[in-house]
């Protein structure tokens, strides 16, 4: 068993990336797909407060989604912006890496090694 958790879409080379440094450090981690299990608003919010950033930053803006739903509008809440990212979670930035109540996001994959 790990401590440390990969949000991770197979999909995404940067996400395949960081899930390879992981492991060439000797880690093995929970790996999360997200995309298909599906996170909680609960979740979400969670993992704003350990990466230490809003909601609206954890937004994919170059997604279809974002402009179809309207996520550019600054008068939204963190409620409603998080609600999108749980009925669309491609619209969240990937990979995260959390260890310890810390998390990171893999942009660039190396940015995740200060929380190891």
């Amino acid at each position: 068993m790990t401590d440390i958790t990969i949000y991770h879409n197979p999909r995404c080379s940067k996400s395949r990336q960081t899930l390879a440094l992981l492991e060439e450090q000797g880690i093995t981690p929970t790996v999360r797909k997200y995309l298909e299990d599906i996170l909680t608003a609960a979740e979400i919010k969670e993992l704003t407060g350990f990466l230490g950033i809003s909601p609206r930053e954890l937004l994919r803006t170059k997604e279809a989604e974002y402009s179809e739903l309207g996520l550019d509008n600054p008068a939204l809440s963190d409620d409603e912006i998080i609600a999108a990212m749980v009925s669309c979670p491609k619209l969240i930035e990937r990979p995260i890496v959390i260890k310890n109540g810390q998390a990171r996001i893999g942009r660039p994959p190396k940015a995740v090694l200060d929380i190891l």
